[in-house]
Formats: C-alpha cells, structure tokens, sequence
C-alpha cells in the first residue's frame, strides 16, 4: 500500500495514512476516462432544443392558389418550408441524450482519475475541515495555507460550513463522497480528501 502524510488546516504534517492500490495505484487508461467523461458530458446536456413543423406553425391550411394558370410555381401550402414563416424541416426535438455503461467501468475509471492525481502528488489527505462559521476568508486562509488556487475537497459528507464559505470562491469545489465523479476531478488540479472520507471511498469503490 501507498503511504501519504496527513496534515491539519495549518498544513502541519500529524501522522501518515494507508491508500489502497486498488484505488490509488491503477494503472491509468485514457481510452476509459474519456468514455465516461464523455457519458457525464452527455447525460448534463439538457436536449430541451425545440423547432416547429409546419404541421405545428401557424397558418391556414388553403391553397394560396390554384394549381395551374397562373404561371407561378405550384404550392400546396403557405405552412412549407421553402416559404418564409413555414415550418422547419428536420429541425431538432426535445430528447434525451443520457446513456450508460457498466457500472464495473465507471468505478475503474474513477479509481484511474484519483490514482493519476496521486501519481502526480496532486492528492492530500486533511485530518479535518471545519470552520466555525459561514466565512470565505476562513476558507481562502487555509487554501492559502496549502497555496492552493483550484482544488476538489471531498468531504464524507454535509458540511454546510465548507460548502458556503467557498462557493463563491472560483476554482474550488466542496462534495461529499457521494458525489465523486471522474470529470471533476480532471476538471481540478488538487484534489483534497478528508481522513474521514477514505474509509467512505474505499467502501464506495470496493464493495
């Protein structure tokens, strides 16, 4: 196993941690994380584009005029889409453009993501983070303290406090273990995981 040092807020080393290699020691495939990120990206978008056919425009449904005579072109409808104000051919619809893929491969992937973070001494593990009350210069201290300008902090779990006092901080992010996922922890350069949390992730990833 993998052996990482442990600090506290005021980035004072306070002991040593076990990572398990299954988790942060896999050998990394580009090919799988861009599939999944690929699924996230997917499964975000809203595919709420919408046009109208000319069965849905507004119009009436009379001939504009007669067949022949009157040596214009023929036109069965002023609804066509070859008239301006007619409906749109093939224009898109609302769908869904989510889909999955297996279970197995999302948790590989996403041991591949912490364990390239790892490799890259991008990963560290906080004893604890609390803060005492809702305050972004408590948060932006201890960032600094770290000297971290953008960085994912996974929690094991609510912390209202964190969550608050660095939401309005750009380039960091606070999320439970729950909510790990590969394309945020490409999307940061640091990764911060409480002590607390490992347990969680290795249950989350190994059971």
């Amino acid at each position: 196993m993998a052996v990482t040092e442990v600090y506290n807020m005021k980035k004072e080393k306070i002991g040593e941690v076990d990572l398990n290699d299954s988790i942060f020691g896999v050998e990394v495939k580009p090919y799988i994380i861009h599939d999944i990120v690929r699924m996230q990206l997917a499964c975000r978008r809203s595919g709420t584009a919408s046009t109208k056919t000319r069965a849905e425009v507004r119009g009436t449904g009379a001939k504009p005029w007669r067949q022949k005579g009157t040596g214009r072109a023929r036109a069965g409808s002023r609804r066509s889409p070859l008239w301006r104000g007619g409906g749109t051919t093939f224009g898109p619809k609302p769908r869904d453009y989510s889909y999955k893929i297996p279970k197995k491969v999302r948790r590989l992937g996403l041991c591949m993501a912490l364990s390239s973070r790892f490799s890259e001494e991008n990963l560290m593990v906080i004893d604890d983070f609390q803060l005492a009350e809702i305050k972004t210069k408590g948060f932006v201290e201890v960032m600094n303290n770290f000297d971290f300008d953008n960085a994912l902090i996974i929690t094991a779990g609510s912390n209202e406090n964190l969550e608050r006092s660095s939401r309005n901080v750009p380039g960091f992010k606070v999320m439970p273990t729950t909510g790990l996922n590969v394309y945020d922890i490409l999307l940061h350069r640091k990764i911060m995981l409480t002590k607390e949390s490992l347990g969680q992730l290795e249950e989350r990833l190994l059971s």
